[in-house]
């Protein structure tokens, strides 16, 4: 392992813009991430959760890494390669480092709640692909928890070089620098970012800058930084925004918000359905009012 770790900064989740009738835009994709780039943002994560991957095809899946490697360099695209089984997860893994991405990020096994010997057999067989992996823990969604200790066998077997944390509980942060200090920790749930940031977090793999990248990415920058006068002003005025990122519906938030801000949001894939009324007006007050406040 080198010193260049890719996954450092801020990393975007992308939303994927898909047209009236479902299909991806793939022109749109690629000006969004070079876009992204230009406002600050240090790469892009192709096929997140907030990407919809779960319900896109594998063609559709492949061309969206391509997309985003032609878009901004591979160097700075990290792409999710979750799938229920551990071949065809590493298969993504291979796609990406073929396609010049300079690491991944994966998920536990998510078909069922899996056990620690899963887990470590899950990341052993992926990690064969030769691609730096970032662990991915969402045990609110996958059921599966990526505790320190487990994360610590990860990194000490050498199948995993960071972790994006978005269990909310920022306790394990202080755990993690004990247990893998060489462990990088990568914020992953936008509504902790300050209280991360502060306990040593190495980047961020975000989803509101989709729609405000400069004032996200000046937030994370005064965070790490330690400049807690400006971040503190700032995650209070972006927080009524930030916390959907820990929501169900964030992707419909999210994509909201960029229609509103003047970005291509856009529809969802079923099963998502759109936002409910008082669930649009929520997102939409929040977002003008980071827009009157300068923010977009």
């Amino acid at each position: 392992m080198t010193d260049h770790r890719p996954w450092r900064g801020v990393l975007v989740a992308t939303a994927l813009p898909l047209t009236d009738d479902l299909t991806v835009d793939y022109d749109k994709y690629a000006e969004h991430c070079a876009w992204l780039v230009e406002n600050g943002c240090d790469g892009v994560v192709p096929n997140g959760s907030l990407g919809e991957y779960q319900v896109l095809t594998p063609e559709e899946r492949a061309k969206v890494v391509e997309t985003a490697v032609a878009a901004i360099g591979g160097a700075r695209v990290m792409p999710g390669v979750a799938a229920y089984g551990s071949a065809e997860s590493r298969r993504w893994a291979e796609q990406a480092r073929d396609a010049g991405c300079a690491s991944v990020m994966l998920l536990p096994p998510n078909a069922y709640r899996a056990d620690e010997r899963s887990v470590l057999a899950h990341y052993a067989e992926v990690a064969k692909a030769g691609v730096p992996i970032v662990a991915y823990n969402n045990p609110i969604d996958t059921k599966v928890d990526l505790v320190p200790e487990l994360l610590a066998k990860l990194h000490g077997e050498g199948y995993v070089q960071a972790v994006k944390e978005f269990s909310g509980d920022v306790r394990r942060a202080w755990r993690l620098a004990e247990l893998a200090p060489e462990l990088d920790l990568l914020i992953g749930a936008d509504d902790v970012l300050l209280e991360l940031a502060i306990a040593g977090a190495k980047g961020w793999v975000a989803g509101y800058p989709n729609a405000l990248p400069a004032a996200s990415t000046q937030l994370y920058r005064a965070a790490v930084d330690g400049d807690l006068a400006t971040a503190k002003k700032l995650y209070e005025q972006l927080h009524p925004l930030l916390r959907w990122d820990s929501r169900v519906e964030f992707v419909q938030a999210i994509k909201m918000s960029m229609d509103i801000v003047g970005r291509y949001g856009g529809p969802v894939r079923p099963p998502r359905m759109p936002l409910l009324p008082e669930q649009e007006t929520e997102v939409r007050a929040a977002t003008e009012q980071a827009v009157a406040a300068g923010l977009a």
